[in-house]
């Protein structure tokens, strides 16, 4: 059985920053139902695409339900404060003051179902100088200090390319779901949850903070190629953009052990290299060393070597290898899954293994492709009342 079996979850969230929570709960086994807005849906549908089912949202959606309901409308809240009472959880990360436009508030559900949990994700929060702000990933990411840490020293901050700013919010507000639900449990009652975005990157800060921000007095570095030569990114063979491998050498057996997987034992009684200071010391000199051994070999051989040799290191993989990855794949994380429209379509696993608990990823669905089914099953509307809506524009 799924781990989240039977938790039921109203999704009201849009890009990405709230769709990879529901979604992380949904692969653990919750049934999530996207609220979207009749004809127009998650604007996330379009995003790089201008199109329907963009990979943006099929990413970020899978194994989802699509609602369509308008909430400006008085007849569309109506009908979700009355699904409320069937469901556990309510998510949203719209922009601020939007869920009290709608009278969507938490004091509201809470009346029509008084165990709901409500849980939201903001930009700043929902106090502070900045709570009126709007914000996306690469504004958390600003505010939140990673861009900072990001680049090379004597050069500009680089914006990371990941969305963590998003998604990692996300995954810790699922994780306070997760928390919430189970306290329920004991105590019967629901609660809200407010997450911001900002606080959220800051989680991700705490390794840069230690490496030199002496307690908040001063600015972490930017570490660029890394902080030294046994901490590195080093060039291999072939000369593409991502030709590199990233090195880490952390203990003296492993420095050993490096120095004979690269066949250069020597270098393990050189006097400028004998101590993790002397490599330190000297460690645009061994940089040179190691290059010359890199840059001569494929990124993956030069992994596989050190890897079978217990040294940390790994192959610097763009997203088309990442999909072409043989232990990746070996692995079944990378999956071929049916897309009504797309048809089949290659998409990333959720990483967490439970013995016993299986999730089957399942396409993301087409907007309100899931209506008819969530009114009928939970408010029991008659074909007639589902037809009456849906010639009004209240649900799609």
């Amino acid at each position: 059985m799924p781990a989240l079996d039977g938790v039921r979850i109203l999704d009201m969230t849009q890009y990405e920053a709230g769709t990879s929570c529901t979604q992380a709960l949904a692969w653990l086994g919750a049934d999530v139902v996207k609220i979207e807005r009749p004809g127009v849906g998650d604007p996330g549908r379009g995003v790089y695409t201008g199109q329907d089912n963009s990979p943006y949202f099929v990413n970020w959606n899978s194994n989802k339900r699509s609602l369509a309901l308008d909430l400006q409308d008085a007849r569309g809240r109506e009908i979700l404060l009355k699904l409320a009472p069937h469901y556990d959880v309510f998510v949203e990360n719209y922009g601020p003051g939007v869920m009290e436009k709608l009278g969507l508030t938490y004091e509201a559900l809470q009346e029509a179902n008084p165990a709901i949990i409500y849980a939201r994700i903001k930009g700043f929060g929902l106090s502070g100088p900045y709570s009126g702000y709007k914000c996306f990933d690469m504004i958390a990411q600003a505010a939140g200090g990673s861009v900072a840490v990001t680049g090379h020293p004597d050069g500009p901050p680089i914006r990371p390319g990941i969305t963590v700013g998003d998604s990692g919010t996300g995954v810790q507000m699922a994780l306070a779901i997760c928390a919430a639900y189970i306290q329920r449990l004991r105590t019967g009652e629901g609660q809200s949850i407010e997450i911001s975005m900002q606080e959220a990157m800051t989680y991700w800060l705490r390794t840069a903070i230690s490496s030199g921000a002496d307690w908040g007095r001063k600015a972490a570095p930017r570490l660029g190629l890394g902080a030294t030569a046994t901490s590195r990114l080093y060039p291999c063979a072939g000369g593409g953009p991502n030709d590199y491998i990233i090195l880490l050498l952390v203990t003296p057996r492993m420095w050993e052990a490096f120095c004979g997987a690269i066949g250069r034992p020597e270098l393990r009684d050189d006097p400028r290299f004998a101590t993790v200071a002397d490599r330190r010391d000297n460690s645009d000199v061994l940089a040179g060393e190691i290059t010359a051994w890199t840059s001569v070999r494929e990124k993956r051989e030069v992994m596989r070597i050190l890897g079978e040799a217990g040294v940390p290191c790994g192959a610097v993989l763009d997203t088309q290898d990442i999909y072409d990855d043989p232990h990746l794949n070996e692995r079944g994380f990378v999956q071929t899954v049916e897309h009504e429209v797309l048809g089949e379509v290659r998409l990333l696993g959720w990483p967490p293994r439970m013995s016993a608990s299986e999730v089957p990823l399942v396409g993301s669905p087409q907007l309100g492709q899931h209506t008819h089914e969530v009114l009928t099953a939970d408010m029991g509307l008659a074909d007639a009342e589902l037809a009456e809506l849906a010639e009004a524009g209240v649900i799609g």
